[in-house]
């Protein structure tokens, strides 16, 4: 049996803990899906098609890793589709835990033959957070550690563009 995880997330921007994960995940799985999906809750920096961009970029290096974007089904129904047998899922801290042991929980409901895998972050990623970055950014802060190099190029043009000009 060929194991294919989906790796779904916003990815808004994708950080060194994601890619860390990314990276992690190709050693366990014969391919692995990173689903760019749409995350009701928060609202978006990056468009889908930018996110896609700066995915294949900072993943090109990895053979085994495909890039997707879903907007409009479940993350089960996208990983049917794919012939996902797995979900990859990251935890950096006790209240990701139970964040996403609900819903690994409502996916296994809706989805008995589905596997959800968790990862714990490296300790060096494991304080960030895509939101965390893009407002450390917002006050002039540097996230280049935190970020792949295009990534992190792409934040601070989007910064820049937000921002007033200021005379």
């Amino acid at each position: 049996m060929t194991k294919i995880a989906l790796f779904p997330g916003s990815f808004d921007p994708l950080t060194n803990g994601h890619l860390d994960l990314i990276e992690r995940s190709t050693k366990l799985f014969d391919k692995v899906i990173v689903g760019v999906f749409v995350n009701t809750n928060k609202k978006a920096l990056f468009t889908v098609e930018e996110k896609l961009v700066l995915i294949k970029k900072a993943v090109a290096h990895l053979e085994n890793v495909e890039i997707i974007i879903q907007e409009t089904k479940l993350t089960v129904e996208s990983a049917s589709d794919l012939g996902a047998n797995f979900l990859i899922r990251g935890i950096r801290n006790v209240k990701d835990y139970e964040y996403e042991k609900d819903i690994a929980m409502m996916n296994h409901h809706l989805a008995p033959e589905l596997e959800t895998i968790f990862l714990l972050a490296d300790e060096k990623y494991a304080h960030i957070s895509s939101s965390l970055l893009k407002e450390v950014l917002k006050f002039g802060g540097d996230v280049s550690n935190y970020l792949p190099k295009s990534v992190n190029q792409a934040l601070n043009q989007k910064n820049r563009e937000m921002k007033p000009n200021e005379e």
